[in-house]
């Protein structure tokens, strides 16, 4: 009686251990990290402690803007101005380490402070062209010879309340070519959309905001005068962007991301004259880029 006893306990003690086993596996596992999206599997592995970079080339297009020039004899502005941007056409030169950083490019560094936020340092290379010939309202004055040494301005001369002319060569070339470019400072937050069932390839959406700087290099030729200037602290801005990730593998990504933004450049170079000639304006500007990263 003792040994039949002693049996059944030995079994209803690993019945219940097995039971509890097989229970256990059935619970789903608790997610890495909160999204809105709630998908139906979870990530592996925690982003949070991690560093990340990555590299690719944008599409950008601005708001009309007005163009405040002031110097010696003159100080005038033109309203609604059109620009463009200047992307380089598909060669090597997007491939080749020499010239990677002649189109327009995008560069960001950062760091996951959790696993679904990051911060991250930027810089983002755009190039700001405007329109050239085009016809625009003008306001202030523009004495017959302005700056120092003078540079004569021709049928330009006079004084103007919203009158219309026509920019072509010989009164302007105004460009941020290389470049119009955003140094910025981004806090970023990251919510997964889809996870596969192993948990190690996903994508997910990208939602920030940056502040930062414009250090632009412009090239102005004001009535035929003027220079390449040197890159300088040109202004201010802010932006928000939104994007996608697809991690296709632990440590690579590709992203497409949206981003619009304003900023205020109230110190633009112009002749080279820097003590006497500047400009200043106000843009909008909306951005498309495309990127590969890295994180580790």
């Amino acid at each position: 009686m003792n040994k039949f006893l002693l049996a059944l306990s030995v079994l209803t003690v690993s019945a219940s251990s097995l039971f509890a086993q097989d229970h256990s596996s059935e619970l789903p596992a608790k997610p890495i990290a909160k999204s809105i999206f709630n998908p139906k599997y979870s990530r592996t592995e925690s982003n949070k402690g991690k560093f990340y970079f990555h590299w690719g080339y944008n599409f950008s297009s601005y708001s009309k803007s007005d163009i405040h020039f002031k110097g010696t004899g003159y100080d005038f502005t033109l309203l609604d101005v059109k620009a463009s941007d200047r992307p380089t056409k598909l060669s090597m030169t997007y491939i080749n380490p020499a010239t990677i950083s002649i189109p327009q490019f995008n560069f960001h560094f950062g760091y996951f402070i959790k696993d679904n936020y990051s911060i991250s340092l930027g810089w983002d290379h755009m190039k700001y062209v405007v329109d050239i010939p085009q016809t625009v309202r003008i306001k202030g004055h523009i004495s017959p010879e302005i700056s120092e040494p003078g540079i004569p301005t021709g049928g330009m001369a006079g004084t103007y309340n919203g009158e219309q002319v026509t920019l072509v060569d010989s009164v302007l070339k105004f460009e941020h070519t290389d470049g119009y470019n955003f140094a910025s400072v981004a806090l970023e937050r990251h919510d997964d959309i889809w996870v596969s069932r192993t948990g190690k390839s996903y994508l997910s959406m990208e939602t920030g905001a940056e502040v930062g700087l414009l250090v632009p290099r412009t090239d102005v030729r004001l009535f035929g005068v003027g220079e390449n200037n040197f890159w300088n602290i040109a202004g201010y801005g802010a932006a928000a962007k939104v994007g996608l990730q697809y991690h296709f593998l632990k440590w690579m990504y590709l992203q497409t991301s949206f981003k619009s933004g304003w900023t205020d450049l109230n110190n633009i170079r112009t002749t080279g004259r820097n003590n006497i000639d500047k400009a200043s304006q106000s843009i909008w500007f909306f951005q498309n880029y495309w990127v590969l990263g890295f994180k580790f």
